[in-house]
């Protein structure tokens, strides 16, 4: 089905259901929220790639910066991107434990963390998300307080999503929408890989 199509037919769903139609007026309007998707479980990223496919389906204006995926990574979600229109910037350099390389870890967040302090005070994005953000925090590679600071100055309207295990405890408190994953079973750890489509 056409893009176009699939689209009209939503809206006269949600129209049929009582939702209205949300004009660009009406973004503007909006009071941008810090979301937070923090804890154990698997879903962190995964639900905010929801919110960029429910936000790009409004018309709105998305980026995800991800701060620890590497560059030479091409999940889905890039292909899928890629197909959107959607900005995707990955500045990380993998998976890590804290004192492994951790001076070239360090150096790629803060680059990556200056070019999303550019797009948040920008006004240009209705959503920025900042995916494993949480990570840069915990290890101290970038100042939390500076970091509450540009979420505390953004204009008004742009939503902020950040994920990753471990937020601390001053972004929680700052945060509008915190919600917190917790793993009841999967097959990882029983030695099944990671599925195409499931986790990357």
């Amino acid at each position: 089905m056409p893009f176009s199509i699939f689209r009209e037919s939503c809206e006269q769903h949600n129209a049929s259901i009582g939702v209205p139609h949300i004009t660009r007026r009406q973004i503007l309007r909006t009071k941008g929220l810090i979301v937070v998707n923090t804890g154990d479980g698997k879903g962190k990223t995964t639900a905010a790639l929801g919110m960029m496919l429910r936000a790009w389906g409004h018309g709105m204006k998305v980026v995800v910066l991800q701060f620890v995926k590497s560059s030479k990574l091409d999940c889905g979600e890039h292909s899928a991107a890629r197909r959107m229109g959607v900005e995707v910037i990955t500045g990380g350099a993998g998976f890590t434990r804290r004192g492994k390389d951790a001076e070239s870890h360090a150096h790629l967040a803060v680059e990556l963390w200056d070019v999303a302090r550019e797009k948040i005070v920008s006004g240009d994005y209705h959503m920025v998300i900042l995916d494993e953000f949480t990570y840069p925090l915990k290890y101290g590679w970038l100042p939390v307080e500076e970091v509450l600071n540009v979420l505390g100055n953004r204009p008004g309207e742009v939503h902020v999503v950040v994920t990753g295990r471990d937020a601390p405890q001053e972004l929680i408190d700052f945060a509008d929408v915190v919600v917190e994953m917790r793993g009841v079973k999967h097959v990882l750890p029983g030695g099944v890989k990671a599925q195409k489509g499931i986790e990357y």
